[in-house]
């Protein structure tokens, strides 16, 4: 055998093993940490990180074993400057071809939440902390004293609680790891999508502010669907003729709590929201009211009713009407009815 052709073979048998050597490699390259290690970590990967950060993400939250590697991995691969950014649920026993499809395809872990009608700010950002979303006294902070431009927002009381009835309830589905700021962003979004286009194409003179405000006060005394525009009209009705519209609902705003019967002092405590003591509207919304509420503050019913009470039935419904007499008779059946149940 000539000298070339030894020469070709060795070339030829160096390239195998250098071919070999790099498919065994880069395929070592992309190896699980630790395929019996299933425990899940949440990774948030930031808008822009580049392929090198989000390594050392991976890296640092024990999901890979370095950094570098991914790196090359994903270059050799293609991956690179392909990652999305988002929250992402991984594991060390997923190897890199597992991770990098999970990245690129931006399927985010996400969360649900839900914020029941009637709930105040305080109650929303209870529940927010209690799905392990936010801290709550950060979520009280912002809720309080946060910067949230608006155009709806205007229109709301210029104090701490400026986004009460403003936090739209609803179930909600947000990507893990947003911080306490981009959610309530979410629900003021939603608002601005609901609530907000209704009273815009609705036409009404009362200003958004006043309309929630209403609203809220439905929500809180009214339990049936059917009644709430009933309910709408004995405060437009009241409002109208200068009477205080002595809604239990607002005594309990400024006590904090739900009492099934307020006591005569109750009604006599001192705040813009006590409507037993003020003639006119409190001076902003009492709870979050949904859209069936907001939709009977802009629709009220048309009657002569100045009064309701719950009526003897004890199923939520209540008996209306427009004269003081009829009002007592309703309240005395009521009363009795409930004494008799408890």
């Amino acid at each position: 055998m000539d000298l070339k052709k030894k020469i070709l073979i060795a070339v030829i048998c160096v390239a195998v093993i250098i071919v070999a050597g790099a498919v065994f490699y880069i395929t070592g390259l992309g190896k699980a940490l630790d395929s019996n290690d299933t425990q899940t970590v949440s990774v948030i990967i930031s808008s822009g990180s580049s392929t090198g950060q989000i390594g050392q993400i991976l890296e640092e939250e024990g999901i890979i074993s370095s950094a570098d590697k991914f790196k090359i991995w994903s270059r050799i691969k293609g991956y690179d400057s392909r990652y999305k950014a988002g929250t992402y649920t991984l594991s060390p026993s997923m190897d890199f071809q597992e991770i990098a499809d999970i990245i690129v395809s931006g399927k985010v872990t996400t969360v649900n939440f839900t914020i029941p009608e009637g709930y105040t700010i305080y109650q929303t950002a209870s529940a927010i902390a209690a799905k392990g979303l936010g801290d709550y006294d950060t979520l009280v902070s912002l809720i309080e004293a946060g910067d949230f431009e608006y155009d709806f927002l205007k229109d709301a009381q210029n104090n701490k609680n400026k986004l009460e009835g403003y936090l739209f309830p609803n179930t909600y589905t947000v990507d893990e790891g947003m911080n306490e700021e981009q959610i309530i962003k979410v629900m003021l979004d939603q608002f601005e999508k609901q609530p907000y286009k209704v009273y815009a194409e609705s036409g009404s003179s009362y200003s958004l502010n006043d309309i929630i405000t209403v609203a809220s006060i439905i929500e809180r005394e009214c339990k049936v669907d059917e009644e709430r525009p009933l309910v709408a009209s004995v405060i437009y009705n009241r409002l109208a003729k200068g009477m205080p519209l002595q809604m239990c609902s607002t005594v309990q705003y400024v006590l904090g709590k739900q009492k099934e019967v307020l006591t005569y002092a109750d009604t006599r405590i001192e705040s813009p929201y006590n409507t037993y003591t003020n003639t006119g509207l409190p001076p902003g919304p009492i709870c979050s009211p949904g859209l069936a509420a907001i939709k009977a503050a802009l629709n009220p019913a048309d009657t002569d009713y100045l009064y309701f009470v719950l009526s003897e039935k004890l199923d939520g419904t209540s008996n209306f009407s427009s004269d003081y007499a009829q009002f007592e008779k309703d309240k005395a059946a009521y009363d009795k009815a409930y004494r008799a149940a408890h």
